[in-house]
C-alpha cells in the first residue's frame, strides 16, 4: 500500500473532474480509487445543486461528504442527509433578483431541489444547461423577484446565464452593485452566480478539513474557474487545470494538464502520494 502525502484532495466537478463530454475518464476513476484505498479522502466541491451532483458522486462510488451550491450545502453522499443548508433569505434573494432585472438580465434561482427561471422553456441555451445538470427548470411568468416574495422562498443562490463575451462585464457590474453584501463569482464561461457572503468553496474546504481532522496544509484543491479561487487559496496546495481561467492559474501553486487529459489523475499521483 502506498503512503499518502496529502490526506484530503478536494476537486471541482465541471471542467475539472469530468471532461468536456461530461464523463470521468477511466484513468481518473482508477486513480481516485487507488488514493482512497490507500487511506486518502477525495471530495467533490461544486456549484451544482445537490440533486444534480449526488447521482454523479454516487456513480463514482464516493462516500463521506459532498459540497454543493458553492459551499452553501453539505450532505452525506450515501444517505443524502444535509449536514449544512445555508443561503439567501427571501428578502436577500429578491434584492439580488431585482438587481438582475434592473440590468435586463435573465434570472435563475435555486431553492432546494428546484430550479426556477424566467428564461423561456424553448431557449436552446437553457435546454443545454438543463441537460448538463440533469435538472428541469420551472418557468416563471413575470418578475422572479415578485415570485420570490410571494412564495417567501429561501434560496441557496441566484445565477445569470449569459453569453461568454458578456460574462466579465456583468460580473464587474454585479461586484459594484452587490459585492459588499454578497459573494459574486463565475462558475463557468456562461454563468455569473450570487450567493450568501462567506459561503464559498474556501470556507467549505475548511469545513471538510475540520470534519476529517486534517490540517489545512495537508489538503489539495483543484479547479478551473473563479468560483474555485477561494479554495485554491485556502488549501495547502492549490492546483489549476490546464483549461482553467487565466486568473485562477495565476493564483494557483501549480498548473497541470486539462480536464480532457485526466488532470485529476495526474494531481493525485503527484500530490496525493509520497
Amino acid at each position: 500500500m502506498r503512503k499518502i502525502k496529502n490526506k484530503l484532495i478536494v476537486s471541482d466537478f465541471d471542467g475539472t473532474l469530468i471532461d468536456d463530454n461530461q464523463e470521468v475518464l477511466p484513468e481518473v476513476r482508477e486513480k481516485i480509487n487507488e488514493y482512497i484505498a490507500c487511506g486518502g479522502i477525495f471530495a467533490v466541491c461544486t456549484g451544482r445543486m445537490l440533486v444534480s451532483i449526488l447521482p454523479r458522486v454516487r456513480e463514482l462510488g464516493l462516500k463521506g461528504l459532498v459540497i454543493a451550491q458553492q459551499g452553501a450545502v453539505i450532505a452525506d453522499i450515501e444517505s443524502g442527509e444535509l449536514i449544512k443548508n445555508d443561503g439567501l433569505n427571501c428578502d436577500e434573494t429578491a434584492e439580488v433578483c431585482e438587481t438582475l432585472e434592473i440590468l435586463g438580465q435573465p434570472v435563475n434561482i435555486y431553492s432546494g431541489d428546484k430550479l426556477f427561471t424566467d428564461i423561456p422553456k424553448d431557449n436552446e441555451h437553457l435546454k443545454l444547461y438543463e441537460k448538463i445538470i440533469g435538472v428541469e427548470s420551472k418557468h416563471i411568468q413575470g418578475k422572479v423577484s415578485e415570485f420570490v416574495r410571494d412564495k417567501r422562498l429561501f434560496c441557496q443562490k441566484v445565477a445569470c446565464l449569459v453569453f461568454p463575451d458578456k460574462r466579465d462585464e456583468l460580473y464587474t457590474e454585479l461586484i459594484k452593485r452587490l459585492g459588499a453584501r454578497y459573494d459574486v463569482t463565475c462558475s463557468a464561461r456562461v454563468l455569473v452566480e450570487i450567493s450568501k457572503l462567506g459561503e464559498t468553496k474556501g470556507a467549505a474546504l475548511k469545513f471538510l478539513a475540520r470534519y476529517y481532522s486534517i490540517p489545512t496544509d495537508k489538503t489539495v484543491a483543484v479547479g478551473d474557474n473563479m468560483n474555485d479561487l477561494s479554495m485554491i487559496e485556502t488549501a495547502g496546495t492549490g492546483i489549476a487545470v490546464g483549461n482553467a481561467d487565466n486568473k485562477l492559474k495565476l493564483a494557483a501553486d501549480a498548473v497541470t494538464v486539462t480536464n480532457n487529459e485526466g488532470a485529476v489523475a495526474q494531481i493525485i499521483e503527484k500530490f496525493g502520494f509520497e
